[in-house]
């Protein structure tokens, strides 16, 4: 398994997080420009990137 990729994932991964975070915190406080679409964005990338991770462990051999 390629370690340095499954850390990379990793990391952006967290950093995807954290600008949903911050997103989120943005519209809670009634910033109506940030309902552009980028919430849904993010959450696809999320997602993708989750999925990659998941796919990554659970190979045989790891």
């Amino acid at each position: 398994m390629n370690y340095v990729y499954l850390k990379r994932l990793y990391d952006k991964r967290a950093e995807l997080e954290a600008k949903l975070e911050l997103h989120d915190a943005r519209y809670c406080f009634g910033e109506e420009e940030v309902d552009d679409g980028t919430d849904s964005d993010l959450r696809q990338r999320l997602s993708e990137i989750s999925d990659e991770i998941d796919a990554l462990e659970s190979r045989p051999g790891r």
